[in-house]
């Protein structure tokens, strides 16, 4: 008995302008900044997401795991 090989898979890279992948890792630094505010930096006393969530109660305990000081 033979045994019948699969054909091996074969990896193309993803070609993109140098402008797209500017824009993209731009938009990626916007969206990680505004994480980063929101998980480190609010305190929920001047929010600019809002007093009505309390974003600083929602996300304490994953701050003090990600080591961000708190109150």
């Amino acid at each position: 008995m033979s045994a019948a090989s699969a054909p091996a898979a074969v990896s193309t890279p993803v070609v993109m302008p140098l402008s797209r992948a500017a824009l993209w890792l731009f938009g990626a630094l916007i969206i990680g900044l505004a994480l980063y505010y929101v998980i480190g930096v609010d305190q929920g006393a001047y929010s600019v997401v809002g007093t009505d969530t309390h974003v600083h109660e929602v996300v304490h305990d994953a701050r003090h795991f990600l080591g961000f000081p708190c109150h």
